[in-house]
């Protein structure tokens, strides 16, 4: 077994899956040990983008069972491995914010890009290390993935410039159309169970005092996810959080609405600036929970 296992978040996407075989790549070529592993199946996009470049599913764990480990796409607790406190951190890949307390130095590479793909791709090249083609398609689905093909409101220049590199190097000649059919994979929601649609890409935060769920997923159709919201909401009350925010991403309008379950519903609607109506907020424009969900909600609570 490799002597450091590198991971990204509970409920993975497919930038945290992507990257974190490629930071295993990256950190292999500069001489250390280390395996990719995810902490959960891949989903419908993940699986989509796996099949295509032909690429195996990554090895899933709940617990760490090496004495260091590498988080990639996440560094709080509540979304790593159950025992993390047990485990030394080697490094870090990330683009979110921090919130990461540790007892010994490490390596951290964290940059506010669209996503951590992004990040290695840079790593990758100052290092003058080779992507291989299958590595490169992978990488370029996590900036896919990750900014909605460039149009979501995280996306950044490196990005910009990132994608279509990696789009050569992959051999891959229409991105655009492979981007869109990879997107659209992942909006097949009709053989997904309400509990999957909630749990598939969700995490949890404090905020306030206040234990936070906020999970997302994308569609081209949001009445058809918000059809089935008798059941969602049955759901989100046995999850047992105080407050669950369900965001519903139209990925080919850009635009969102929300099921929200929680004592603080003005707190809500303070928050966006809309009124919850049945449970339902409209959230026009709204297509990052990163960037146009948790901040607004950390403001206000």
């Amino acid at each position: 077994m490799a002597q450091i296992q590198v991971f990204g978040h509970k409920n993975p996407d497919t930038d945290t899956v992507v990257s974190a075989i490629g930071a295993s790549y990256l950190l292999n070529q500069q001489g250390l040990d280390t395996q990719a592993f995810a902490q959960g199946k891949p989903n419908a996009e993940t699986k989509y983008v796996l099949d295509y470049f032909k690429v195996e599913p990554l090895p899933i764990i709940s617990e760490a069972t090496s004495a260091e480990v590498v988080l990639v796409d996440h560094n709080e607790v509540a979304q790593s491995v159950d025992n993390l406190t047990d485990v030394t951190v080697n490094h870090i890949f990330d683009h979110h914010k921090f919130n990461f307390q540790n007892a010994t130095p490490l390596y951290i590479t964290a940059k506010p890009w669209g996503s951590v793909a992004t990040i290695l791709y840079f790593e990758l090249q100052a290092a003058q290390i080779e992507i291989p083609a299958q590595l490169a398609g992978l990488l370029l689905s996590g900036i896919i993935s990750d900014t909605l093909l460039l149009k979501s409101p995280t996306t950044t220049d490196w990005d910009r410039q990132a994608l279509p590199s990696l789009a050569r190097l992959a051999g891959l000649d229409d991105v655009d159309s492979y981007g869109l059919a990879m997107l659209k994979a992942g909006t097949d929601l009709s053989t997904r169970s309400d509990q999957e649609l909630l749990d598939g890409d969700a995490k949890s935060f404090e905020m306030g005092g206040h234990q936070f769920r906020i999970g997302q997923v994308n569609t081209v159709d949001i009445d058809d996810v918000l059809a089935r919201q008798a059941g969602l909401e049955q759901a989100m009350k046995a999850e047992g959080y105080e407050d669950f925010l369900f965001v519903i991403t139209d990925i080919l309008n850009s635009n969102s609405k929300a099921l929200y379950l929680g004592d603080t519903p003005a707190s809500i609607e303070s928050a966006f600036g809309k009124k919850l109506v049945n449970n339902v907020i409209d959230l026009p424009g709204v297509v990052s929970r990163k960037k146009q969900v948790v901040p607004p909600l950390e403001g206000q609570f």
